[in-house]
């Protein structure tokens, strides 16, 4: 069993911080253009009021011949030339402008001969105002983003620690250990909000349980069969050989040798089933008992030694593994069979026409062979498993220039 897990899991918490980051951004320049043009407009209007104001008191004192207060002027320098145009041609206006080093707000108006009357009024202040409240939101915006920040960072990375710890129990499913679980606080306290985390977490649970208990329910089925047939085995072999010499009595012994090999395979594999398989661990030489495992096997296969090594191992399992690979080769490809030594890794390669696609991609899998293969494919299964059980790592693949090759990298002893 599989389990595809998305790949995005681990960057949720960047994506959800960056896109906050970029709303809140948004957000606050938004409020931040309002607020700057809601305020400009108001503190731009009172100064155009009020040199509005003091141009037609200016006005009415020209009209009237009397002297001109401080910054009133006709005609003065620092009049900017729009608003000047502007009054030449008879209508009022207002502009700011920076006059004599400081922010200055103008109002001019027509007088006789096309001239312009205007006046000044100092625009320093509310120019301060408008600055000061432009850093304030700047300061205020970041402030607020920050902390906003923070704490959608904080609530993500909750729910991304919740969705890796689910990502790891699914990978231990995945690679069998079926005992795996979440066991979420939240699918266990229905008070709790059930969120779509929890959800996943309790169908991941769920999942594996019911695997599991189908997965024991067939394990105890294969052990308790093995185990029924295991006593009338034995009377039926001790039975066979008491029959008389001759072809007949040839295929039976030879048929109920095959069912006392099987019925022992499916007892080996119910035992490794169970995962309390220990290794009994002692210090070899992996050359000489590779050499003494294909000599066990009967068969005639190349040994090559390459570069012999000590290892931590089983010895009893580790011939078993090396035996049924030997056995595969021989029964279901082509000679020769070659196993080199080399370090801790020792492979077994033939020269038929390869592993199928399916035990390449996935692995040997139990009762299924292609291309009318005999057999029952727990040899490949046993191997495996027996593997598992010394800490090596078995795989399988094909050579380029064609044959199987299987390689079993084992642990150097320390």
């Amino acid at each position: 069993m599989r389990i595809a897990l998305p790949h995005w899991a681990g960057a949720l918490a960047v994506k959800a911080a960056a896109f906050i980051t970029v709303m809140c951004c948004a957000l606050a320049a938004l409020l931040g253009v309002l607020v700057h043009v809601s305020v400009t407009d108001q503190t731009v209007g009172q100064a155009r009021d009020l040199a509005l104001s003091r141009l037609a008191d200016a006005t009415h004192a020209y009209e009237a011949g009397d002297t001109l207060l401080p910054g009133a002027a006709v005609d003065p320098r620092g009049l900017p030339a729009p608003l000047r145009s502007l009054a030449a041609g008879g209508q009022r206006g207002t502009m700011v402008a920076m006059y004599r080093g400081r922010p200055t707000m103008w109002a001019a108006g027509p007088v006789a001969g096309r001239r312009a009357l205007a006046v000044e009024v100092d625009y320093s202040q509310q120019s301060r105002t408008i600055t000061g409240l432009d850093q304030s939101i700047l300061w205020s915006s970041g402030l607020a983003i920050g902390a906003t920040v923070l704490v959608g960072v904080f609530a993500v990375t909750r729910v991304t620690r919740r969705l890796h710890g689910t990502a790891r129990v699914a990978r231990r499913i995945s690679a069998g250990d079926l005992d795996a679980r979440v066991d979420d606080p939240r699918t266990k306290d229905q008070t709790r909000p059930q969120d779509e985390v929890a959800a996943v977490a309790a169908a991941l649970d769920s999942m594996a349980s019911s695997l599991q208990g189908k997965l024991l329910s067939e394990q105890r089925f294969t052990a308790d069969v093995a185990h029924e047939l295991r006593t009338p085995l034995t009377g039926l072999h001790a039975a066979a050989e008491l029959l008389p010499p001759g072809r007949p009595t040839e295929l039976v012994r030879d048929r109920v040798a095959a069912l006392r090999t099987l019925t022992e395979d499916l007892l080996e594999i119910s035992r490794l089933d169970t995962g309390r398989e220990k290794p009994v661990v002692e210090t070899e030489e992996l050359g000489a008992l590779a050499a003494r495992a294909v000599r066990a096997s009967g068969t005639e296969t190349d040994v090559r030694i390459l570069r012999d090594v000590r290892v931590d191992t089983d010895r009893r399992r580790l011939e078993r593994v090396l035996g049924n690979l030997v056995a595969n080769a021989h029964k279901h490809a082509a000679p020769p069979v070659v196993v080199t030594v080399d370090g801790p890794v020792v492979t077994v390669r033939d020269h038929g026409s390869g592993y199928p696609d399916y035990l390449v991609a996935h692995g040997p899998q139990r009762f299924r062979t292609e291309g009318g293969a005999k057999g029952h494919g727990l040899g490949l299964t046993i191997a495996l498993g027996q593997a598992e059980v010394l800490g090596a790592t078995l795989t399988f693949a094909n050579a380029a220039d064609g044959g199987a090759v299987a390689t079993l990298r084992l642990p150097s002893a320390g």
